[in-house]
């Protein structure tokens, strides 16, 4: 891996292959590693380019005592910057879908295509008065979970809360799939899992009715109703999108469904439909 030196940190990241820059962000508690079947499927392709967010993998722990979404944006930027890429494709899961969001937001024509799994726009994922997200924050009880059973117990917790509304194995269908992720979240440190928790809790999504940006947003049939629901609104904002389910696969569908995955990519790089 390289890194990349910021002013509060040092971000690493990884390239494999020659060709249009194809960018990779992974999704909370995980690392760049979550990709590794689709940076094996196209670095033959392309230049496939993957970060450890900061919080996450080899990256860890930055000076901030706060994080948000548009920080990481940031990082984004100065990594594309730093390695001179133009028209780049990205790729967000989750967490990372939420990043691609924000540079789309800034920039609506700059990036060449955008594929994002398991895509989010807020946590939790429904509309909340301003005024009252922040007197509902689970930041507290998230705080003293964290100080008595760690970052790996508290994410099952969360995992079984967001199962119990959506009756479904969420996270993944595939437990090897699962405990890889579970093991990512265990290498994250207390006071990163909750700053890291704090930026996904805060972000509030723009409108992205003023993007250009090819994208597709694809979600596990098990993926929580509200979430899917917030990939068709983001869909039918941006100029050109198109919203794919893949069966058999949950919130880690790129990993659940990695030859499906690849190919609906594939296709909408190439033709502009996953179909």
């Amino acid at each position: 891996m390289a890194e990349l030196a910021l002013e509060d940190g040092t971000l690493w990241y990884e390239t494999r292959g020659d060709g249009q820059p194809l960018v990779f962000i992974h999704g909370g508690w995980m690392n760049g590693q979550a990709w590794k079947p689709q940076v094996d499927r196209f670095a033959d392709e392309y230049q496939a380019i993957t970060m450890d967010v900061r919080g996450h993998g080899q990256t860890g722990a930055t000076e901030p005592n706060r994080y948000s979404i548009e920080l990481f944006a940031d990082d984004l930027e100065a990594l594309l910057s730093e390695l001179d890429l133009e028209n780049p494709i990205l790729c967000g899961l989750s967490l990372g879908s939420m990043v691609v969001q924000e540079y789309m937001d800034r920039h609506p024509d700059r990036a060449a295509s955008a594929v994002l799994g398991g895509a989010v726009r807020s946590m939790p994922p429904m509309d909340l008065p301003p005024m009252m997200k922040p007197l509902m924050s689970p930041l507290p009880a998230l705080s003293t979970s964290l100080s008595m059973t760690g970052p790996q117990t508290t994410f099952r917790s969360m995992l079984y809360s967001i199962q119990a509304t959506t009756g479904e194995r969420w996270l993944s269908v595939n437990p090897e799939v699962r405990e890889t992720a579970m093991d990512a979240v265990d290498d994250i440190s207390r006071s990163e899992f909750r700053k890291v928790f704090g930026a996904l809790y805060r972000y509030e999504a723009s409108d992205l009715s003023h993007v250009e940006t090819p994208t597709l947003v694809v979600h596990g049939e098990q993926e929580a109703p509200l979430v899917k629901q917030q990939g068709a609104q983001l869909v039918s904002e941006v100029a050109t999108g198109e919203h794919l389910e893949l069966s058999e696969s949950g919130h880690l569908v790129n990993q659940d469904r990695p030859e499906a995955f690849n190919a609906a990519s594939a296709a909408f790089l190439e033709n502009g439909s996953a179909a």
